[in-house]
């Protein structure tokens, strides 16, 4: 189920992956160089294919991660250690074979989404909403007219992260 496209969304189209992973780079500088109260927490929902995983993947190359990215959907979730920025670790989680938030309690969330040094990706967020701050930045991905074309919708964005976003170098 998508959510209602609000008008203050930011829409990118990529032409391909390594497009989607610049993107995903942009994004992670950005955040990188914000402080918060608590962690940050980016859904990424899309069908299978559409994109979520290799937007991790230069998210997490854009913050210093040098092993490989997958999506963790068997473990759930997957910490790697961070050395750049004022943020320490990034969480992703993916919640493709989670019937009810119930299911990531022992994964010990809530005291994740408090962590100021912590930013969170979440696969399939859709499948936990009641779980997700209000204030999750939301990536939806959608399969373009081509077939590595992606459409990608943002969403919960600060005027801060706004500007990051929009400054001359964005795509």
């Amino acid at each position: 189920m998508s959510r209602k496209e609000k008008k203050s969304a930011i829409r990118i189209e990529t032409r391909s992956s390594a497009e989607t992973q610049e993107m995903a780079k942009m994004l992670a500088e950005t955040i990188a160089a914000t402080s918060r109260r608590r962690a940050v927490v980016v859904g990424l929902q899309g069908e299978l294919g559409a994109g979520k995983t290799t937007f991790a993947q230069g998210f997490a190359r854009a913050l210093g991660v040098t092993e490989r990215v997958l999506s963790p959907t068997f473990v759930l979730m997957k910490i790697y250690p961070l050395k750049k920025g004022s943020f320490r670790r990034l969480v992703h989680i993916d919640c493709y074979r989670i019937t009810s938030p119930k299911d990531i309690t022992p994964l010990g969330l809530t005291e994740i989404l408090k962590d100021p040094e912590t930013i969170v990706l979440i696969e399939w967020p859709e499948r936990m909403r009641k779980t997700i701050p209000r204030d999750a930045l939301w990536l939806e991905f959608f399969h373009g007219a081509q077939p590595r074309e992606r459409r990608i919708t943002m969403e919960g964005f600060s005027k801060a992260l706004r500007s990051g976003l929009t400054r001359p170098h964005a795509l």
